[in-house]
């Protein structure tokens, strides 16, 4: 079978104008990297669309599986590739079409360069005049069983039998740096993806109780950080311990605000991670009214501490949307796994939804908190992930 090279095409990027070479160079990175332990020979941009050529011993369905994770494609195919005199071209066709028997057909012609002598439909016509007299199958111009697609470029064709729907979005990388909020459950690894869908590098901060809770959280997040590193395929993730500030807290603050305090005490840690990488906003995964501490007047509250934007892609969703999402991702089974995380230590029973700024400052002052949160940012733990190379663990700070 002469089809090896797999057509992507992208969507967005084509919209970018004088940024478009960067992002295509971008998204020829990320699949570089992505197939970069297959049997790939080479990627490379050629017009209006992106080749990654096969190696002898490739498997396509594993480097689909790949390339249908990189984000900024809008589909891809696994493609042959043929001279543009007509009869070679419908010959090559011809030799891969294998035992296909469609009740009718079609060939759908695309000129990359337009000052090939031919316009498309005659292209069309010519190619599938050549297929029809040798299989004798019904042309079919409005619904085919098959369509052939012909991709012509300024001296070389490529053709294909069908094509895969990619994840859409940009290429992870061009729209900057963020740092998400990571908790172990169903909304912040959907937050996160959405971001990277948009072109963003996410870093990961999650907050954690252990030694007074178990461990489980951290492994949790370990494991979506992995499934998210096959998106943006490198990540860094910060494990902070929490459970000495939520005893402080405990000790000095009344039981309905301790919530409010505790999320901007993560906003301010957070904030300081986010510098340390050159981050330039914060992400979570909440959504409004989906628990106390999300109503409008808290959510207000909680965003005062930090001079960064605080981006939430979930905001306006609601949980059967996001749980959708997270199935969709693949995030959701490890999500639901039961485990005891920091927002379930020391949490009062009767949490305000309408916190009043006032008192939260005034609650803040009783305890050192930026003693505490400058001692929660130097003790965080920095762990990388990489794809397709297995993560590398170091108990540095950041």
């Amino acid at each position: 079978m002469s089809m090896k090279s797999i057509i992507v095409h992208y969507q967005e990027i084509a919209l970018k104008g004088n940024n478009r070479p960067w992002f295509i160079n971008r998204l020829v990175q990320n699949l570089r990297v992505a197939t970069s332990d297959l049997d790939v020979l080479k990627v490379r941009a050629l017009m209006g669309r992106i080749e990654i050529v096969l190696g002898m011993k490739a498997s396509w369905e594993e480097v689909a599986t790949r390339v249908r994770r990189v984000l900024g494609i809008a589909n891809f195919s696994l493609s042959g590739r043929g001279s543009l005199d007509l009869d070679d071209l419908a010959r090559a066709i011809l030799r891969d079409l294998g035992d296909r028997a469609p009740s009718s057909f079609r060939v759908s012609v695309r000129r990359a360069d337009k000052r090939l002598p031919l316009t498309s439909p005659e292209m069309e016509r010519e190619v599938g005049g050549r297929i029809k007299e040798v299989k004798g199958w019904t042309v079919n111009l409005s619904k085919p069983e098959l369509t052939i697609y012909v991709e012509a470029l300024a001296t070389e064709a490529f053709y294909c039998f069908g094509k895969e729907k990619g994840p859409g979005g940009l290429p992870t990388g061009v729209s900057g740096r963020v740092t998400c909020l990571l908790s172990g459950g169903i909304d912040s690894p959907v937050a996160a993806y959405r971001m990277m869908k948009r072109g963003c590098l996410v870093q990961f901060v999650h907050f954690h109780s252990h030694p007074i809770l178990s461990n489980v959280s951290q492994e949790k997040v370990r494991e979506i950080s992995r499934l998210l590193t096959r998106h943006q395929l490198n990540s860094r993730l910060h494990l902070v311990s929490f459970g000495e500030l939520q005893r402080r807290v405990v000790v000095s603050v009344p039981p309905p605000i301790r919530i409010v305090i505790y999320r901007r005490l993560m906003m301010r840690i957070a904030e300081k991670l986010a510098r340390t990488w050159r981050a330039q906003a914060l992400v979570t995964g909440e959504a409004v009214g989906q628990v106390a501490s999300q109503t409008l007047e808290n959510l207000a509250i909680i965003d005062t501490v930090t001079a960064f934007p605080i981006l939430r892609p979930l905001i306006g969703m609601d949980k059967a949307e996001i749980t959708t999402e997270a199935e969709q991702l693949g995030t959701f089974p490890v999500s639901i796994v039961p485990d005891e995380d920091c927002c379930q230590l020391f949490t009062p029973k009767h949490p305000t939804t309408k916190a009043k700024r006032v008192d939260v400052e005034a609650a803040e002052r009783t305890f050192p908190f930026e003693e505490l949160v400058a001692a929660a940012v130097s003790s965080a733990v920095v762990e990388e992930f990489h794809f397709p190379v297995p993560v590398q663990r170091t108990a540095v700070t950041s």
